[in-house]
């Protein structure tokens, strides 16, 4: 790997993290749209706005991460892909920012009918904007992209078939994820009813994803022939063969109501096809440009390894802690019982005194030190060998330094023994 390469890595993973995370939001959001009318179909809608309402705003990190990341990496391929693609992504900002006014607003309704209201601007900017970003994705992975301000289509750019295809498969993956995870919240508070109802919508969005994709491939073909014949060959294959047994298996897991290790296989069904796809394009980033032409100067991309390394310190463990505390039922409407088995979780991995956990202090020092090794090696060395060593030295500072503020002590809980009062 080539230091130029680094940041695209960072980039693909945040682009999974956000399709998965994200996509989960929106789908949340597509089936409060087709939840009807009647008590019942409030029940779903208030199901799904509680269970996003602790960690929607937190996901969309992972958008600002890969517009940052491309943005400083690689400026001339952020350039053209912003002018090029102004109006779907004018368009997902637009739906992105109804949602956020709109699911601020719903705790302020009086009635009924401003509900229903704000609900559906929440509801429809959950389907367009998915749709838009996917439509974005399409135009990438097409070429229908050139190099230059504005230099592609101001329509025909993203309204290919191929663009169409994954616009509607971010959709439907969305919806699919929503409904396993919201199943698995169901399932967690006892809500059986609820659980059945989002188990059911789940299969029929995994079955309906997975029919897209496979008659994708017939657009792919017709749209994007080289990234067609490399996707079902090297490189591209091992990402579709890995992705395919993962929705089969979530899909499985599903249907008996195992909607945890579901949950993992369905995220790893999303981030394998993302790597697939991106293992089938390179080195190719836009038409008429690669990934080494597109990438910044050499301190620049030291300086953003270092600084999204550095910004793994705080985001992982913060995330970490979020994600606990709402399955665990702390935040939300977890209630006492919620409450109770997150503070049984924090307390679990604590251990005794002695128990074979690394103290922080000596934690930290390894993480000072790969941190120093890290970035030595990226700024002074010029070998290739030494930047994927120095990428690796970086990537241990994240780890070490996450388990030196590891998420139980960031949530006050002591790093052996017992629990604080």
């Amino acid at each position: 790997m080539h230091l130029y390469d680094v940041p695209m890595a960072f980039i693909l993973a945040g682009l999974a993290f956000y399709a998965v995370l994200g996509g989960a939001d929106f789908g949340a959001g597509i089936w409060q749209l087709a939840a009807g009318s009647g008590p019942e179909a409030q029940r779903l809608r208030d199901h799904a706005h509680e269970s996003m309402a602790p960690v929607w705003e937190a996901n969309h990190v992972w958008l600002i991460f890969v517009i940052t990341v491309l943005w400083t990496a690689y400026p001339s391929a952020f350039a053209s892909i912003a002018s090029t693609l102004e109006l779907p992504l004018f368009a997902a900002a637009v739906g992105i920012i109804l949602r956020g006014a709109a699911y601020a607003l719903r705790a302020g309704t009086r009635t009924a009918r401003e509900s229903r209201a704000v609900d559906t601007v929440f509801a429809l900017s959950s389907l367009f904007t998915p749709f838009a970003l996917g439509t974005a994705v399409g135009a990438i992975a097409s070429l229908r992209v050139p190099v230059g301000n504005a230099a592609g289509g101001l329509i025909s750019s993203w309204s290919g078939s191929l663009s169409i295809l994954i616009g509607a498969m971010a959709v439907c993956f969305g919806a699919y994820l929503a409904a396993v995870f919201l199943a698995a919240d169901a399932a967690r508070r006892g809500q059986r009813w609820l659980e059945r109802s989002f188990r059911a919508r789940a299969l029929v969005a995994g079955a309906a994803a997975g029919a897209l994709a496979a008659g994708g491939l017939a657009v792919l073909h017709l749209d994007a022939a080289r990234l067609y014949e490399r996707l079902l060959s090297l490189p591209g294959l091992p990402g579709v063969i890995v992705s395919g047994a993962c929705g089969l298996g979530a899909m499985a897991l599903v249907w008996r109501a195992r909607y945890e290790p579901a949950r993992y296989l369905a995220a790893v069904a999303v981030a394998a096809i993302i790597a697939g796809w991106a293992a089938a394009q390179q080195p190719v980033l836009l038409r008429g440009l690669t990934v080494s032409a597109a990438a910044a100067p050499h301190d620049v991309l030291v300086a953003v390894i270092v600084a999204v390394l550095g910004g793994g310190l705080i985001l992982f463990p913060s995330l970490g802690l979020l994600f606990r505390l709402t399955l665990g039922g702390s935040l939300g409407h977890g209630g006492e019982g919620g409450q109770e088995r997150a503070e049984a979780q924090a307390g679990a991995g604590a251990g005794a005194p002695g128990g074979g956990r690394l103290r922080p202090g000596l934690l930290a020092r390894g993480a000072g030190a790969c941190l120093i090794a890290g970035f030595g090696l990226l700024t002074v060395a010029d070998a290739g060998w030494a930047h994927d060593v120095g990428v690796v030295c970086l990537l241990a500072f994240v780890v070490l330094g996450a388990g030196a503020v590891a998420p139980h002590r960031l949530a006050g809980e002591p790093a052996a023994g017992g629990r604080e009062r």
